[in-house]
């Protein structure tokens, strides 16, 4: 059974400081949802105010169409997995499992028959009799939800679960939890800093700043047409290049910009002013060289990362990033090769100076 989980309207405070601020969206049954954004956004917040504990200042909290007001963590149809896991070492992996249902009172015969099959569920059978210590990392990641799904919840909740795994072990354990939930049928809220995780495993993806949900939408959206500078600058790395508005036609709008007349698309179809002053976001993959491009600049320096090639230019004093798929034909760039870039302005979004966004590097953020 798949429950929608509706927060409407919530705002959360703690005295003076407001972590969350009228958080509205819903969460379909079955899909996976993930929070995104920085440290100290109100992501967890929000998760710990879906699981029961942390009750909303305002708004509600709605599971199924009901009202979880006053209704606490261990009646709610969810299950929460923290980022340590809190697995217990000197118990056995089945018995980890089974925890949860010994609490309600399940025979050991029952606790075992069901561990074991949620063994199978996550690709790990016959180690129930292992400790947890002589598992690898992504394997107790494994266990710990089977354990949440011992009790056979609605919907499961993951606090940045894959945070303490290195770099390879977490792209694997993305497709893992994918794999998982879609066996499972289950709705996922997932919290994380981490970009790629939700981009990659997310049928949508909220993105969080200072308490505010930003923009809501599938990954593909959240990444190709950001809605606000912060989106924009947030979501992977991107050149931010400062201009005025000179006109607008439709959607297209030509910017004056320190590295001349540069052509945009308004984000979410806004109108603009004359005179008004915006930014231009370009993502280093959408900056190609091409000899008939609007924007001359000049190399600094190149970085070879295998597959891609990073190449940092400088158009006065706009910093640039563009990334170059490495086929192997192309030879490196030399630090002070002149170059002329060009991009799609379709893919190219105008949003308000106003936005804000956090420039860095005078032109690149990440």
């Amino acid at each position: 059974m798949t429950r929608d989980v509706l927060l409407d309207h919530v705002t959360i405070r703690f005295g003076s400081f407001t972590a969350v601020d009228n958080a509205y969206l819903n969460i379909s049954g079955g899909e996976f949802f993930s929070f995104l954004g920085p440290s100290g956004c109100g992501k967890t917040t929000l998760l710990r105010c879906i699981s029961g504990f942390v009750e909303p200042t305002e708004g509600r909290v709605m599971i199924a169409g009901q009202d979880m007001a006053r209704v606490g963590p261990n009646k709610r149809p969810t299950a929460l997995i923290f980022q340590n896991l809190a697995l217990f070492p000197l118990m056995s992996v089945a018995e980890n499992i089974a925890f949860p249902l010994e609490v309600r009172g399940v025979s050991r015969k029952g606790r075992r028959k069901r561990a074991d099959a949620l063994l199978d569920l996550i690709a790990l059978p016959g180690v129930g009799d292992k400790k947890v210590y002589e598992l690898s990392g992504g394997q107790r990641q494994r266990v710990a939800i089977a354990r949440a799904l011992a009790v056979e919840p609605d919907i499961l909740l993951l606090d940045e679960p894959l945070s303490a795994l290195d770099l390879k072990l977490r792209q694997h354990m993305r497709t893992e939890l994918r794999a998982i939930q879609q066996r499972v049928g289950l709705t996922f809220i997932y919290i994380t800093h981490d970009q790629g995780e939700a981009l990659t495993m997310s049928d949508r993806v909220a993105v969080m700043n200072r308490g505010v949900i930003e923009q809501v939408d599938a990954p593909t959206a959240i990444y190709e047409t950001p809605r606000t500078a912060f989106v924009a600058a947030f979501v992977g790395e991107t050149n931010v290049i400062p201009g005025t508005v000179l006109a607008q036609s439709g959607v297209q709008v030509r910017l004056g910009t320190p590295l001349g007349p540069l052509v945009g698309t308004a984000a979410g179809g806004r109108r603009y002013q004359a005179g008004e002053a915006v930014q231009l976001f370009v993502r280093p993959e959408q900056l190609v060289m091409d000899a008939e491009g609007p924007i001359a600049a000049t190399v600094e320096k190149e970085e070879f990362e295998g597959a891609t090639r990073h190449v940092f230019a400088r158009a006065g004093l706009q910093a640039l990033r563009l990334s170059r798929v490495n086929a192997g034909a192309a030879g490196a760039l030399g630090p002070g090769a002149p170059l002329r870039l060009g991009y799609d302005a379709a893919r190219a979004s105008v949003l308000p100076a106003s936005d804000g966004g956090g420039a860095i590097d005078a032109g690149l953020t990440a």
